[in-house]
């Protein structure tokens, strides 16, 4: 194998392209590449698979053809130095005799955190570290995050028109931007682990929520129903047996819609939470419906309410909480106004993508990104940093992490 580069940062490149071919497969672990250089020559590459699989280094020194004693490694994230699903990668660093070994940045795991660099240079190896620390932290922004926080990574996506607009006042919104953007977003899909959405979406949409990108894979799909009115005939319940599904919901909000709306169950045939048109040829009790939707392979999480305010809303930090203890690191959420406000509000969302139409549909009414209360005075906007700015055909996408980690927003 031909080197492509002469420079430590030539060869850190390289592991991070190896490393991005992991997107998608590796959650929560990390995405790492790896190369091993001899002479100035790359003789062995290789990156994390999958989640379970070997990692990076122990993928490039098994596959190698060559004699490995006194070779460099190039990788952009600590090598683990502890027993897991695979054995520690110092551990294959000293049998094939690397002689040094360059380190993209530090990892966060406890586990690791520093104790990988210690252990190879107790045992001889040179470490140098910090070799585009910054490029390599930000390919794994979600790992960091989950691993300090312990809490996932959450990126708020929406598509809205030149005037703010995520919707018409009638709510259409098919579609707000072009097929180019719309690929886009199935790329986004498949690189976060789960995708949110609140009922609104769902009934005002139906979406399916799954990942469209050939080859890709499906999020695991979240949605926030409080009081439990998703329709029983919606994709996201009829497709929930293959693509893992989960309802956060409330048993006395619930209860409670149900009985507000009884009256309704024997008038005038509109859409009603257990009406025939939830499930054909039958009016359901919430115990039946909780049974029906468990048999449709939905998985249902209650959820405690936040106080305050006239409508239940759901305490979305426990949610993501749990959502972190289930073992999910990152979320794209595609929620309407208020969910994604919530979320803001809390503090939860840690990156923002905005794909934005040159069109103007106008309308006092019509839905905008994020609703609820704002705050009072411009100088407490919640601002991106390092914001990037891409061209998506007609349409384009900014992008940036949250400034801050608890903005100001008033209660719902």
């Amino acid at each position: 194998m031909e080197a492509l580069g002469k420079t430590p940062q030539d060869y850190m490149r390289m592991a991070l392209r190896l490393a991005r071919q992991g997107e998608g497969w590796v959650s929560p672990n990390p995405m790492v590449g790896c190369v091993v250089v001899k002479d100035n020559r790359v003789i062995a590459e290789g990156f994390h698979e999958k989640y379970g699989g070997f990692h990076a280094e122990r993928n490039a020194l098994l596959r190698c053809q060559e004699d490995t004693k006194g070779a460099e490694l190039y990788v952009n994230l600590e090598p683990c130095c502890h027993y897991g699903k695979t054995p520690p990668c110092t551990e294959i660093i000293l049998e094939k005799k690397i002689k040094k070994v360059y380190v993209g940045c530090l990892d966060s795991n406890p586990k690791v955190a520093g104790k990988g660099i210690q252990f190879l240079r107790e045992h001889g190896v040179q470490v140098e570290t910090g070799i585009l620390e910054e490029e390599c932290r930000k390919l794994n922004e979600v790992f960091f995050h989950y691993m300090e926080q312990k809490l996932p990574f959450a990126a708020m996506k929406y598509a809205m028109t030149l005037d703010g607009k995520i919707a018409c006042e009638t709510g259409d919104s098919r579609w707000v931007t072009g097929e180019e953007a719309r690929n886009y977003v199935q790329s986004l899909r498949n690189r976060y682990r789960g995708i949110m959405a609140g009922i609104g979406t769902v009934q005002a949409d139906n979406p399916l929520l799954n990942c469209r990108m050939e080859g890709g894979r499906d999020p695991v799909r979240i949605i926030c129903d409080a009081r439990l009115r998703i329709p029983c005939d919606s994709q996201i319940v009829e497709t929930a047996g293959r693509i893992e599904t989960i309802i956060a919901w409330n048993r006395q909000a619930a209860e409670a819609f149900r009985r507000a709306s009884a009256p309704a169950a024997q008038g005038d045939g509109g859409r009603r939470p257990f009406a025939p048109a939830d499930i054909p040829g039958q009016v359901k009790s919430l115990p039946e419906k909780v049974g029906y939707l468990k048999e449709k392979g939905v998985v249902l999480w209650e959820i405690p309410l936040k106080a305050g305010g006239e409508a239940p809303k759901l305490d979305v930090r426990h949610l993501m909480e749990r959502l972190g203890v289930h073992g999910i690191d990152s979320i794209l959420l595609e929620g309407g106004g208020t969910l994604n406000a919530s979320m803001l509000r809390e503090g939860l969302i840690q990156r923002v993508y905005a794909f934005v139409a040159p069109k103007l549909v106008a309308g006092a009414n019509a839905k905008s990104p994020v609703e609820g209360v704002g705050i009072s005075q411009m100088k407490d906007a919640v601002e991106l940093r390092d914001v990037e700015v891409s061209a998506m055909g007609r349409d384009v996408c900014i992008s940036g992490r949250i400034g801050k980690e608890a903005p100001c927003l008033p209660e719902l």
